[in-house]
């Protein structure tokens, strides 16, 4: 059984950073693309970035040259490194696993996506 746990978020000031982590349970992490998305109230499902299993990335263009996602195999586990935070940036985060095995697509819909995680909420003040 397949399950994602975030953890990370907060609430901070504009400027700052966060970490947001997501472990995974199950088998083959390694062979799965991860993806963060993002929810504010009232929007649709943001994507804002994926990292597939040879550790290539994509991010959205809000969050371009001040997001990082990065993986550790050896932990099933997926990071989101975010720095200048703003406050449009806050939404709840939530990490989804790929629905292919050793897709390279980095594919920003959420219907490629099958495992998600429950959200992890990130709000920032100005």
């Amino acid at each position: 059984q397949v399950q994602l746990v975030e953890s990370g978020g907060g609430s901070v000031q504009a400027g700052a950073s966060l970490r947001l982590f997501c472990e995974v349970s199950g088998r083959a992490f390694s062979a799965y693309s991860m993806a963060w998305f993002r929810q504010a109230p009232g929007e649709e499902r943001e994507f804002v970035s994926t990292i597939d299993w040879t550790g290539a990335t994509d991010y959205g263009d809000s969050v371009k040259g001040r997001f990082t996602i990065f993986r550790d195999n050896a932990k099933s586990t997926v990071y989101l490194q975010m720095n200048s935070l703003r406050p449009e940036d806050t939404a709840v985060y939530y990490c989804a696993r790929g629905a292919v095995l050793y897709e390279t697509s980095r594919d920003p819909s959420p219907r490629a996506y099958n495992y998600w995680g429950q959200g992890t909420q990130v709000t920032v003040s100005s």
